[in-house]
């Protein structure tokens, strides 16, 4: 079965996350795949190599599974104790191996150029070289109507960058105008561990400023004006 239109019927950010996280996890973590309701929901949540960086609970991610189960690109295994889950992308998609690790890499983590997803998905699948990526990119773009359209989009430069980035198109079309004016980058967005990183780096200034102050205080000295 092949995913239908993204135009008929985009997927969700959640079913993307979903669906790439469980993408992702049966290439570099085989031992613990399938995946549980719970393990899934924590690798959907990690805080390293996603963007945007998710908090979804085990019922989003449920509702997630029975939308992608309808459309036949996730299968439960009930086997076990624990009902477990795994993607079947390729085969519901139609696409092959490189391409489907591609889109994968591309849900994750977004738009990235074709050097940074050859080495984003050194883990899942090495390409060759960046030309390899750029290949089956384009095959993406190309994708005829028949199969469904094209998968992902080759982004306008945004302003200041030196190469073009790449998205896929799972959940619809993408704001490239955004992207052309430089609001889409991913280069602008500040995420929660930077932000808390700056916070502590800050309050951490703050203090050694008033600390030398007081030293200062009790030596009699004054702090040199350029200090600041």
């Amino acid at each position: 079965m092949t995913l239908p239109s993204t135009a008929s019927l985009p997927l969700t950010p959640i079913e993307a996350r979903v669906l790439a996280t469980l993408m992702e996890k049966a290439r570099t973590v085989p031992d613990s795949y399938p995946l549980s309701l719970n393990s899934l929901m924590l690798g959907c949540n990690q805080k390293t190599t996603r963007d945007p960086v998710m908090d979804l609970t085990e019922a989003d991610v449920a509702t997630a599974i029975d939308s992608l189960h309808n459309n036949a690109l996730v299968r439960t295994n009930t086997s076990g104790r624990v009902a477990r889950y795994e993607h079947n992308f390729q085969r519901g998609v139609g696409v092959p191996e490189q391409s489907a690790v591609l889109l994968g890499v591309l849900m994750l983590r977004g738009p990235q150029t074709s050097a940074e997803l050859r080495l984003n998905t050194e883990r899942w699948y090495k390409f060759a070289d960046i030309s390899s990526v750029e290949g089956f990119l384009e095959e993406l773009q190309d994708r005829p109507e028949e199969k469904g359209g094209p998968l992902v989009v080759k982004l306008a430069k945004a302003p200041g960058a030196r190469e073009q980035r790449w998205a896929h198109l799972l959940c619809g079309p993408v704001d490239e105008a955004s992207w052309a004016s430089g609001s889409g980058s991913p280069s602008r967005a500040v995420d929660s561990n930077t932000t808390e990183r700056l916070a502590r780096l800050e309050a951490e200034v703050a203090q050694l400023r008033s600390t030398v102050a007081k030293l200062c205080a009790e030596l009699g000295v004054t702090p040199d004006a350029g200090a600041d």
